[in-house]
């Protein structure tokens, strides 16, 4: 059983009997309550004796084979009623009865309650006392209705256990199917982001080694520092956290583990691009107080994944970054002076990852060419329930 698997099925799973060795118990104790002194032991005889025998053995494959064991008891019951003998065993008919109910099709059921009322209105006519037929046959009727009532109900119990274990393990690959689609999203992010600005900074670190090389060893320098970023952030989306990752603190092992990024980091996400060769403008208006922590995240995704495909399709360009809050929405703009992307470029892992993180907040995105000349994308993330204001104009 796995770790944290709590359903009351399998919580009760080791505690269960096996079918065969239960039943064979219940048809025991059956057998000695009604063979007790004053009932069949007393007669003496051994016809008697062979049919409480008959009428209970049967339990023993109750669960195995319910029909075959209700109509084998109910034809020891009919040779029974001729043979003129009333046995408290006769209680094995509500056991079987209610067993067919449990385990088998509510059609089958009827037809076996059907039988047993039947044999009910007969014992009825042949032993009730004087003048209390209607009576005799109402209370063994109301027992055998009860027996097939109870029996429908736990089939019907046990349906509704089934269904729900069956909603819980469908939600359970529905989030390890939506946990792989947002993995597969932060690291499409992670790398293409990380990889493109350290191509560009290894393209500068070489055009200028001669001419400038300080300037080439700050750009090794950013280089490495962006590596070390796209390795925590690797960490991060993949390792899961235990109790001091969950504080932001420490991983195990002792390394440090930073915040995952958040609003915060996009003045240092635009300080990358700027190193980079991407001039970016970055304007955050509201508080980033209210907030969540998750919102924030895809804020820093949907702005680190628009400013990196400016850096790889727009050489030369120049970018604004615009992102204002409220307490029930965030409205993300993200425009570049670059020539725009290539009609082939515009389906891209990125746009469909951007889509699918805006989509969670039941947002929209859009991205496409400006009719001047270069690239916007324009999101908004519904926060508080409603969606005014979800774009920027």
């Amino acid at each position: 059983m796995k770790r944290g698997d709590r359903s009351p099925a399998r919580l009760a799973a080791p505690f269960r009997w096996p079918s065969l060795p239960a039943d064979a118990l219940l048809a025991a104790v059956i057998f000695l309550v009604t063979f007790g002194p004053g009932q069949v032991s007393a007669r003496g005889e051994p016809g008697p004796l062979l049919l409480q025998v008959a009428l209970v053995v049967p339990l023993v494959w109750r669960r195995r084979a319910p029909l075959t064991v209700f109509y084998a008891i109910a034809a020891v019951a009919a040779v029974q009623w001729f043979a003129g003998v009333q046995l408290p065993a006769d209680a094995a008919l509500l056991v079987a009865l209610y067993t067919v109910g449990a385990h088998r099709p509510w059609r089958r059921a009827l037809e076996a309650g059907l039988t047993l009322e039947a044999g009910a209105l007969l014992a009825a006519a042949r032993w009730a006392p004087p003048g209390r037929f209607p009576f005799t046959a109402a209370a063994l009727t109301a027992m055998a209705a009860a027996a097939l009532a109870a029996g429908l109900w736990t089939r019907a119990r046990r349906a509704y256990v089934a269904s729900l274990e069956h909603d819980r393990e469908q939600r359970a690959r529905l989030a390890v199917a939506e946990e792989r689609a947002r993995m597969t999203r932060d690291m499409h992010d992670i790398v293409t982001h990380n990889l493109s600005v350290m191509v560009a900074l290894a393209d500068s670190a070489a055009y200028v080694r001669h001419r400038a090389p300080e300037q080439a060893a700050a750009a090794l320098e950013q280089i490495a520092a962006t590596g070390r970023q796209a390795l925590d952030d690797m960490r991060r989306s993949l390792a899961p956290l235990d109790a001091g990752e969950r504080d932001g603190t420490t991983r195990r092992g002792g390394g440090r583990l930073h915040p995952a990024p958040g609003i915060a980091q996009l003045g240092p996400l635009a300080g990358r691009m700027r190193a980079a060769g991407l001039p970016t403008r970055l304007e955050v208006t509201g508080s980033q107080e209210a907030i969540p922590a998750a919102a924030q995240l895809t804020v820093y995704r949907l702005v680190q994944e628009a400013l990196t495909n400016a850096l790889r399709h727009a050489p030369g360009a120049t970018a604004e970054v615009r992102v204002r809050l409220t307490p029930r929405c965030v409205a993300v703009e993200v425009v570049d002076d670059g020539p725009g992307l290539a009609p082939g470029d515009a389906g891209g892992r990125g746009l469909v990852g951007m889509r699918e993180r805006v989509a969670a907040y039941g947002g929209t995105l859009h991205a496409g060419p400006l009719p001047g000349g270069g690239w916007r994308v324009a999101a908004g993330l519904d926060i508080g329930g409603d969606m005014a204001g979800r774009e920027t104009a």
